[in-house]
């Protein structure tokens, strides 16, 4: 079966395309969908595009000859082959074994150059992480001869890592397909002159099919590690028809069954161990789904602490070309990160203790600021914001301004902790409210409780201000107190979310350009924060003579009520 040939043939309305049947060598107008199947079949016209695919023919140019969507190309490569694969060629001889230069990561940011093809790692498996982050997880949480668990190794990216650092591995999947892919990975012999002096023992990993919500053959308090990268609700589909693939799931099934792993991740950890988990955000209807910081509530709902959260982001992270202008006309960002929470399980003899939080105000200090909007071409478009530090703050208020402001005169309302009391004028009407994390002093727990209050005050203020179409800005900064780390801002997102009125719209990750490398071995580095994006939530269209109407939008005033039953109080952070 020969490849696709075009030619093009002039008529009288221009260039008509021509495309020749790869099965008859019939030239046809368009694409050859129609064709295939009148004339030879479903099953031939399947066999065509999996053939040419095989062949290395790119996703786009595929669905246009053949006039398929992305979605129909995902779906029948993972029923012909059992695992979602975005390359269908065997990968070339291993030229390596280990990556070249490799430098641990120290900072909360982690950004890789190159994706990584040291031993059998390759990107056949679509959606799978970049081998550097179980190599520094790895490296970083256990030691030689420690049990690593992967209960969602996909392509087997843990399990080579595991294997080449010389760790013990238990590797499960649900699909059996991809179960398949990780022995094909796996089937290498490192040289024995790999550690040097050899005096690091290479463990082959034990690879099954398994389900990660059902552990109950690996005893308690008997892993060191888990290492995770499971799917994200049903982005991305993995398998075909297979029962209980969470990857087949909407995010609130999917956070339900998350429960269950999380569960069974605490039971198996020995005291101390940690578990680091990738999980990223989606997107509904131009607005975020915050899947990440769900996941990591029902991490540490389980049980679990939190003693670090990473930022893996792309490292090149401004657009150009078409999803740049789209991302500027539909005024959405694009995502570009992701979560690596790494918990802890506590130890047995370790009670945390108990203290009543003393009453700690942060009065706010409210200021009208007023900065240039900027060029277009200057804008950030995803939502990994990065700026030189020396103009980080104006070029966040800027894209604020330009993203998230209704108004065209730069002004905005600034809210700030580290003054004098303050409030917000009712009479001015505004389209955009920036309330800034505490700027002075360490953050503690109790300083941390009295900004809680703050921000629900401000929240209730901005309800007689706040434009219908404006939005309501909170940055938060994680921060350490003790052994824990404090996700603020996953505590942001759930108390603004308390208030019906008020809907999530982006959470957009802030980074100096540059940033310098801490200390390995240490405490990783914060260098990111977050701004947590509200906008008003629209009122019901009436009914008027059978046809909706839209309601007529006021300068201020837009409600901002809690959940009926009043408000609740905050969740804990364990």
């Amino acid at each position: 079966m020969d490849s696709l040939v075009e030619k093009s043939i002039l008529g009288a309305d221009g260039p008509p395309r021509q495309v020749q049947c790869p099965l008859c060598d019939k030239w046809v107008s368009g694409n050859v969908r129609s064709h295939i199947k009148d004339v030879h079949g479903e099953e031939e016209f399947r066999r065509a595009v999996l053939t040419d695919k095989a062949r290395g023919m790119p996703d786009a140019e595929i669905g246009e000859r053949y006039g398929i969507s992305f979605g129909t190309l995902e779906q029948w490569i993972t029923e012909a082959y059992g695992a979602n694969i975005g390359v269908l060629k065997r990968p070339k001889r291993i030229k390596r074994w280990m990556p070249a230069n490799f430098r641990e990561e120290t900072t909360s940011v982690w950004s890789f150059r190159q994706r990584g093809d040291w031993a059998t790692h390759d990107g056949r498996y679509r959606g799978n992480w970049s081998p550097y982050i179980p190599r520094n997880v790895i490296l970083k949480y256990s030691k030689p001869g420690d049990t690593v668990l992967d209960y969602f190794v996909g392509g087997g990216t843990t399990a080579v890592e595991a294997k080449l650092l010389g760790r013990r591995c238990i590797a499960r999947d649900i699909n059996p397909g991809a179960v398949g892919l990780t022995l094909e990975n796996l089937a290498f012999s490192p040289p024995r002159g790999l550690f040097g002096d050899g005096s690091v023992r290479l463990f082959d990993p034990e690879v099954t099919v398994g389900d990660a919500r059902d552990l109950s053959d690996i005893p308690d308090n008997s892993v060191d590690l888990i290492c995770a990268h499971p799917p994200y609700a049903g982005i991305i589909k993995y398998s075909a028809r297979i029962a209980g693939d969470l990857s087949d799931l909407s995010v609130q099934d999917f956070l339900v069954e998350m429960r269950k792993v999380a569960q069974e991740s605490l039971r198996v950890l020995k005291p101390g161990g940690k578990c680091a988990i990738l999980i990223g955000d989606a997107r509904k209807s131009k607005r975020v789904v915050p899947i990440g910081f769900q996941t990591i509530r029902v991490f540490l709902d389980a049980g679990f602490i939190l003693r670090e959260l990473v930022i893996k982001r792309q490292h090149h992270c401004k657009t150009t070309g078409f999803w740049y202008a789209q991302s500027i006309r539909r005024n959405f960002l694009l995502l570009a990160h992701e979560y690596l929470p790494v918990f802890e399980k506590p130890s047995v003899e370790r009670v945390r203790e108990q203290r009543t939080s003393e009453e700690y105000a942060l009065a706010p200090q409210v200021t009208l600021d007023k900065v240039c909007r900027g060029d277009e071409e200057n804008l950030e478009t995803t939502t990994v914001w990065i700026f030189p530090k020396e103009h980080l703050e104006q070029g966040v208020k800027r894209n604020l301004l330009r993203r998230f402001a209704s108004g065209d005169d730069g002004t905005f309302a600034e809210v700030r902790f580290d003054g004098d009391d303050g409030f917000i004028d009712s009479d001015q009407h505004l389209s955009l409210i920036y309330v800034r994390w505490p700027q002075h002093g360490e953050m503690t727990e109790e300083r941390l409780q009295g900004y809680r209050r703050a921000v629900r005050r401000v929240v209730k203020q901005s309800k007689n201000v706040l434009c219908r179409g404006g939005s309501l800005v909170f940055e938060a900064m994680d921060f350490r107190c003790g052994e824990m780390l404090w996700p603020a801002g996953l505590i942001v997102y759930e108390d603004v979310g308390i208030y019906q009125d008020l809907s999530l719209r982006e959470i957009v990750i802030v980074v100096p350009e540059e940033v310098p490398p801490g200390i390995p071995g240490a405490d990783l580095e914060i260098v990111h924060r977050y701004l947590l994006i509200f906008t008003p939530r629209l009122a019901p269209r009436p009914h008027r003579r059978g046809r909706h109407r839209a309601a007529p939008v006021r300068r201020g005033g837009w409600g901002g009520q809690a959940q009926p039953g009043g408000e609740p109080p905050p969740r804990p952070i364990r």
